[in-house]
């Protein structure tokens, strides 16, 4: 499983390939970048060096999304394996100390679609129906104190459209608190494992018209059930 690190530089990557009006150039300028041969690759994709030639030259058809996908986690094993060089020279750094993980997804997900997969259950009265581009997961008590005002974008990653998932709840009111006084907005709230949910905290998010859920699921689970969306 990549780590949360390694899914930013992945979704970097491929976002810039699929976007290209030459799929194949980009991938061998990424691949050049990162100072890997052909033959290195194809060994790690476990095909021949003429395949990454003819995608790279464009004399195959471009790539489609899953042969880009193994091409960018290909090119990044290889470099962690070889120390993490061109992720460090590219500034990609951990995240803030109270973020688990996140992610965005390639696709929207309607959030009761997500809640299901979480086995989630809603405890506050706003409409389910929107959808969730990606998500993070935070250690609420970790994640409050050691991320401020400032720095709180880092939280929503390239979109506010995401599930923020606390862990290490127990009342729920400091997470629905700091929501509410900054003004950027999640699409919705999940308490991973929480204590008795205050009635402050549901209120807080009825108010703000963010859907609550919870899930008796621990942070650990929660962030395996997503990685496999």
């Amino acid at each position: 499983m990549l780590t949360a690190v390694e899914a930013d530089l992945r979704e970097k990557i491929a976002g810039e390939v699929v976007l290209s009006p030459h799929p194949g150039r980009t991938l061998r300028k990424w691949r050049e970048g990162f100072g890997i041969s052909q033959r290195d690759l194809a060994r790690r994709l476990v095909t021949v060096p003429s395949v990454i030639s003819d995608y790279e030259s464009e004399r195959r058809q471009s790539p489609g999304a899953g042969f880009i996908r193994r091409y960018v986690e290909a090119l990044i094993a290889l470099d962690t394996d070889s120390g993490g060089k061109v992720g460090e020279r590219l500034g990609v750094r951990p995240h803030s100390d109270g973020i688990l993980g996140m992610r965005e997804f390639a696709v929207a997900i309607p959030l009761k679609t997500l809640g299901d997969r979480l086995d989630a259950r809603p405890v506050s009265r706003v409409d389910l129906h929107r959808d969730i581009h990606g998500f993070t997961v935070l250690d609420a008590p970790r994640a409050i104190l050691s991320i401020d005002a400032s720095h709180f974008v880092e939280v929503y990653g390239w979109t506010t459209q995401r599930a923020l998932i606390f862990s290490n709840v127990k009342y729920g009111r400091s997470p629905m608190v700091a929501i509410r006084a900054h003004p950027m907005k999640p699409a919705a709230v999940f308490f991973a494992n929480p204590g008795r949910v205050d009635p402050l905290a549901i209120r807080l998010s009825e108010v703000e018209n963010i859907p609550l859920l919870t899930t008796a699921l621990s942070a650990p689970a929660v962030l395996e059930r997503l990685e496999e969306l």
